[in-house]
């Protein structure tokens, strides 16, 4: 990989490796990393599904009391990781994070399964379950309210990351991987070579 070959925006860049593993067939390209830390500086790191990536940041829903949720509310500063093994790259994205508004995130909410509605009206998420059977009543509790009218939950919606710095690494034989670190200052985008 030669840094003058990638795009000079980022977001571009990052745009043609999604495309590219979307196009090589990969189970859930869109699948990242998001590390959170509390205001103490104590991380935490989980799987979450990328919804957008635009000019705006990059977008994830979630339930807001969560244990992402309370994180970024303290601190709201997060690490992205898209990792395709298959074809041997990583690319991962830091920047601020903050909440999508209530419009969009209703927009969003609508175009999900029924099950996963009614899903985000009864967990509630992260928090301690006496048991499997807590949950499934729960659910049964939503069912039972809502029917087929699930409204958006007041403690559900999306995140956006605004990127202040990307790293695209692709895989090198002998550990000799290429790795290219974009990070944004007053007069825009900048690239450097990173050791791998």
């Amino acid at each position: 990989m030669d840094e003058h070959d990638l795009d000079p925006e980022p977001l571009h860049q990052f745009e043609r490796w999604f495309a590219d593993a979307r196009a090589d067939g990969l189970d859930l390209p869109e699948a990242m990393a998001i590390a959170t830390t509390t205001r103490a500086g104590r991380p935490s790191v989980r799987m979450v599904l990328l919804k957008s990536a635009d000019d705006r940041g990059f977008a994830f829903f979630t339930n807001y009391e969560s244990r992402k949720g309370r994180e970024l509310a303290e601190n709201p500063f997060a690490a992205l990781l898209f990792h395709w093994q298959a074809l041997g790259r990583q690319v991962r994205i830091e920047g601020r994070v903050g909440r999508i508004d209530a419009p969009e995130s209703e927009t969003y909410f609508r175009t999900r399964p029924l099950r996963s509605r009614l899903a985000a009206w009864a967990s509630p998420q992260s928090r301690p379950l006496a048991d499997r059977a807590e949950l499934e009543r729960l659910y049964a509790d939503a069912e039972t309210r809502f029917g087929a009218h699930v409204p958006l939950p007041p403690v559900w919606g999306g995140f956006r990351l605004v990127p202040d710095a990307y790293e695209f690494w692709q895989h090198g034989d002998d550990r000799l991987h290429d790795r290219v670190r974009y990070e944004l200052d007053a007069v825009g985008w900048s690239r450097t070579r990173l050791a791998p």
